[in-house]
């Protein structure tokens, strides 16, 4: 009984905290609300049952978005497989009342994430293929280090840095006249 406080508790200390992260990056992953929550939801439900196999001291927002690209991916494999078989108005009414009220899932959510940066610059890291976009999110939005996203998407550092200079490079072509209009370049395209 007190190992599974005990663990519930450290739980709650390391893995809790990065639940916004987790449903921030699962909104663009998804690039639905209602998606996302049951993304995170599966994460978390995932990392609980394993916390015990966790090795404390290293990075558990790491762990976690692993896990969450994990459950996507095999997510995505089963829809991509399995024919429709439920609508979702058929389940809505279902879904409002077991859905856990400490994530919101409203589409205010999405539209107060999408307002931090203005819609042509969400609408150009939206536009980036999968895996610039990725990168470009895990490292301009979440802070996390080059390692940190190699790990995650397991792939080299020299890839992430690659892809992430990509991703900056594309933005700036789509974004150079925004940047002018708003006065971070001249029109000769000096900061």
């Amino acid at each position: 009984m007190t190992d599974t406080v005990t663990l519930r508790k450290a739980f709650e200390t390391e893995a809790i905290p990065h639940m916004s992260s987790l449903y921030s990056f699962a909104v663009r992953l998804t690039r639905d609300s209602d998606d996302a929550a049951d993304l995170v939801q599966e994460t978390f439900l995932k990392a609980f049952r394993f916390f015990d196999k966790f090795e404390r001291g290293t990075n558990c927002k790491a762990w976690l978005f692993r896990i969450l690209k994990n459950s996507y991916i095999n997510k995505f494999r089963q829809t991509a497989n399995a024919p429709d078989t439920v609508k979702y108005g058929d389940i809505e009414e279902f879904y409002e009342t077991i859905r856990d009220s400490s994530v919101a899932t409203s589409d205010l959510e999405i539209q107060l994430f999408d307002q931090t940066l203005d819609d042509e610059v969400s609408t150009a890291i939206n536009s980036l293929p999968n895996e610039f976009r990725t990168v470009l999110v895990l490292c301009d939005i979440e802070d996390f280090t080059y390692a940190e996203i190699a790990d995650y998407i397991d792939c080299p550092i020299g890839t992430v840095r690659s892809r992430l200079h990509r991703a900056r490079k594309i933005l700036a072509g789509q974004l150079a006249s925004y940047a002018t209009d708003r006065g971070y370049l001249d029109s000769r395209g000096l900061q």
